[in-house]
């Protein structure tokens, strides 16, 4: 039952935080992960622990453990052959081409991964798809790795997907609400499901880890995501009916939190929904449902996606027209980047969009977020889904180090993450800055309506009407 070795291919948001907290939890496995991106092992490596990712408490675990039992490397073949158990933790985008554009999954880098192992391996091993994939993908893999295997070798593959929020995701993996072990129904299959879990349950209780077939587990991490996301773009959907009607979309969202049956999270009304996961998962589910030819309930799930996409574009036209219907030329500050606080990501973020928008009506944007690299927001805004012209980024976009030069000499702002430093700027100094009449859009709800509004400020927020009406766009 002992594992001693565990080996992880990809050092990205889900393998270097979970194979960090499993060395922490676990001091007598020996923990390896290992990836093809020499810059970014070497960041893992770092002397001052200037880590690839940021995640709040990451760095400590790392401090922690890492030459103890906890090792970062390129050496992906010795990796391999040493573990007992193999982690697949490597990025599963969105299809950008061919059959499935858009919408399934890319898997390229978990087949990729799978041949890696099975030409490198000399014995048995527990291969576990970490990463977000389809149904069915575990089938893939084994297909693989069994079509390719060696005379002594043999193979079990376990779907164990993470269920991590980014920001929170060191939490999540020290207090998981569950971990998932789905395996083959097999006398084979059934060890080795035990064996994961024997890694696990050195901090997790046994009950809260849930062994299920293959096929069950894969689902049941889409349809979290899933469901997540639904929750997030009903809310979203009622903002805009408070907006119209003079209801507060914080009170709705408390009163019907309150019911047991619901509950308060994921009923914060925002921008929209972004990071890695939720359209991707989301996207995937719509696939594999039009796959199995179940039009109508693709259909329900593209609604998820349509409402976020609407929710964007809606906030972006509200900025147009309440600056009187032209912001070409005008100063606009985006304060945050990232798709949540407490993340340096910026996948699928809500900003990207915006400042799409704001950038297709010639605006020139100011950019603030204390965490996001400078050449990340360059990269975002210059993708060809983005700015059909990366020199016009360059030209509208600048980026700053401190929020008060970042506003200074705006027409208006934009909060587009819920940074908690956002809450405690100096609003009477900003404003005083800023071109008159001064706009404060708020697109995550965590500013202060009445205090901005008593400084001078035209304050727009997510879910809340204004008596100050803006133009309508004109047609």
């Amino acid at each position: 039952m002992v594992v001693t070795k565990i080996c992880c291919i990809g050092a990205g948001y889900v393998g270097g935080p979970t194979c960090s907290v499993i060395a922490s939890k676990c001091p007598d496995v020996y923990v390896t992960v290992v990836d093809l991106s020499q810059p970014r092992i070497d960041c893992w490596n770092s002397k001052d622990f200037n880590l690839p990712i940021y995640e709040p408490g990451l760095k400590e675990v790392v401090q922690q453990c890492r030459g103890r039992n906890l090792f970062f490397s390129t050496n992906i073949d010795e990796a391999i052959n040493a573990a007992d158990i193999i982690f697949i933790s490597v990025n599963t985008p969105t299809k950008t081409y061919g059959l499935g554009k858009g919408r399934a999954p890319d898997l390229k880098y978990i087949e990729a991964a799978a041949r890696r192992i099975a030409d490198v391996a000399t014995g048995n091993k527990i291969v576990v798809e970490k990463s977000t994939v389809p149904v069915k993908a575990a089938e893939s893999i084994q297909r693989i790795l069994f079509a390719n295997m060696k005379n002594g070798v043999r193979f079990q593959v376990l779907s164990n997907p993470e269920f991590l929020a980014e920001g929170t995701a060191i939490n999540d993996l020290m207090n998981p609400d569950r971990v998932l072990i789905g395996g083959e129904q097999s006398t084979s299959g059934l060890q080795a499901v035990e064996k994961l879990s024997w890694v696990y349950e050195h901090w997790i209780p046994k009950e809260n880890i849930i062994k299920t077939n293959t096929w069950s587990s894969e689902l049941s991490k889409l349809t979290a995501n899933a469901f997540l996301a639904q929750r997030i773009s009903s809310i979203n959907a009622m903002s805009a009916v408070c907006e119209a009607t003079g209801a507060d979309v914080g009170e709705v969202a408390h009163a019907i939190g309150t019911d047991s049956r619901l509950g308060p999270k994921f009923l914060q009304a925002s921008l929209g929904f972004g990071g890695s996961c939720f359209q991707k998962d989301v996207l995937n589910l719509v696939y594999l449902c039009e796959a199995l030819n179940l039009p109508e309930v693709a259909a329900y799930w593209q609604q998820v996606i349509d409402m976020n996409d609407y929710q964007r574009r809606r906030f972006a036209t509200k900025v147009i027209s309440c600056l009187f219907n032209t912001i070409t030329d005008k100063t606009i500050t985006i304060l945050g980047f990232a798709f949540k606080k407490n993340t340096g990501d910026t996948r699928e973020s809500s900003s990207i969009y915006m400042c799409k928008y704001l950038m297709d009506e010639g605006a020139k944007l100011h950019i603030y977020d204390p965490q996001v690299e400078h050449k990340q927001i360059i990269a975002d805004l210059s993708h060809r889904d983005i700015s059909e012209q990366s020199e016009r980024v360059n030209k509208l976009v600048k980026i700053f180090e401190d929020p008060y030069e970042a506003l200074k000499g705006a027409h208006a702002f934009v909060v587009c993450t819920e940074w908690d430093e956002f809450k405690d700027l100096d609003y009477l100094r900003i404003y005083n800055s800023m071109l008159k009449p001064a706009f404060a859009f708020d697109g995550r709800r965590i500013l202060n309506y009445d205090a901005l509004t008593n400084i001078g400020f035209h304050v727009e927020t997510v879910g809340h009407k204004t008596l100050n009406n803006c133009l309508p766009i004109t047609p």
